[in-house]
């Protein structure tokens, strides 16, 4: 593919996020999580302001600080491939900036350590199992760091001054953990396609939205390939519908086996797909199509059963935005070109005119 990207390209997995869902998911999250974290940041410094008098006003540096963080994690994300790793380590921040404030406080400090509790509640709403464990440990180990490596005398006097927070750490994040798992199910349930396991037409809308504001900032191209399954008609009226259905998750199985990581594959319904190529231009957009038409078209799907595919290409230009409306029609154009030109080829948009490519 052309266009290649200095850094990580978009889509690509991480320990956090093991594809473009999950990734999708937290950044939803974190659209949601922004004004709660305001109103949680005015309840801590309401009680800051409350308890001033014995512990002193100057924790609500700390607050103003988390919320800091976390604000300029927020203009970053849309510039990164990886944004979670990002908000992983505003996270972590977040915590530390607690341990911070508590081990600060000193001996009132101790009564304290419950607030690490406060960012394991967020863990489950962002990332994967994996995230999760990964920091309620941290969120113990400060915990621990805190209780017994600062001022130890009140824990050591009163035991429960550690057990209590470490216990509500670990039910903060036993009883979000469900909540986690409907949300990606009920997700999964709205964004897959049932028989293909492809994304469906809901993804996509997501998708582009992302991708429109990620080419406003970076001024990448987006490839997008329309394909459908030349005569699927006469593979159902001939073979049966059940064929038809095995013929499809098929060539679910080998548009996504051609794919790059970040490449995603859309089913729109029926035997129509779309494919989003971030960072592609048209020439590799073109090249990449041919590819998926040679492979769809190279051995038989289901019990003997051959087909063949055409496809549509087209891409926005480099540093022009994505306007999905536009490429998606071109792409079509292009798509009605190559079935009209005999079918089981591609057809690429130019900017004047439709290329047939046999």
């Amino acid at each position: 593919m052309s266009s290649e990207r200095t850094t990580d390209e978009p889509g690509a997995s991480s320990w956090l996020c093991r594809d473009e869902f999950d990734r999708q998911r937290m950044l939803e999250m974190e659209e949601r999580l922004r004004p709660v974290r305001r109103r949680a940041a005015i309840i801590m410094a309401f009680a800051i302001l409350t308890a001033g008098p014995w512990l002193g006003w100057w924790p609500i540096v700390f607050v103003i600080t988390i919320l800091g963080g976390f604000s300029l994690a927020d203009s970053l994300m849309p510039r990164l491939a990886r944004p979670e790793l990002l908000m992983f380590g505003a996270w972590i921040a977040s915590a530390l900036t607690i341990a911070l404030a508590v081990s600060l406080s000193g001996a009132l400090g101790a009564s304290a350590l419950s607030l690490l509790a406060i960012p394991v509640i967020t863990l489950s709403t962002r990332f994967s199992t994996r995230g999760v464990i990964v920091g309620v440990l941290i969120s113990l180990m400060l915990a621990f760091a805190v209780g017994l490596g600062v001022d130890t005398g009140p824990v050591l006097a009163n035991p429960v001054l550690l057990i209590m927070p470490v216990a509500l750490i670990l039910c903060a994040s036993v009883l979000s953990t469900p909540l986690m798992q409907s949300d990606i199910q009920h997700r999964n349930d709205a964004v897959l396609d049932q028989l293909t396991g492809m994304l469906n037409r809901r993804a996509l809308t997501l998708r582009v939205q992302e991708l429109t504001e990620q080419a406003e900032i970076t001024g990448e191209p987006i490839g997008l390939i329309v394909a459908d399954v030349d005569h699927f008609k006469v593979v159902n009226d001939t073979f049966g519908h059940t064929t038809g259905d095995t013929v499809l998750k098929e060539i679910a199985y080998l548009l996504r086996k051609q794919l790059r990581a970040f490449d995603l594959a859309y089913r729109l319904g029926g035997e129509e797909f779309l494919v989003l190529l971030p960072g592609a231009e048209l020439d590799g957009a073109h090249e990449l199509a041919e590819r998926l038409r040679e492979a769809i078209g190279a051995d038989p799907l289901g019990p003997d059963v051959a087909v063949t595919m055409s496809l549509g290409v087209c891409a926005s230009s480099p540093g022009q935005g994505f306007d999905y409306k536009s490429v998606f029609a071109r792409a079509d154009q292009a798509l009605y070109e190559a079935k009209r030109g005999g079918r089981d080829r591609v057809c690429v948009a130019g900017d004047a005119r439709v290329a047939v490519l046999a």
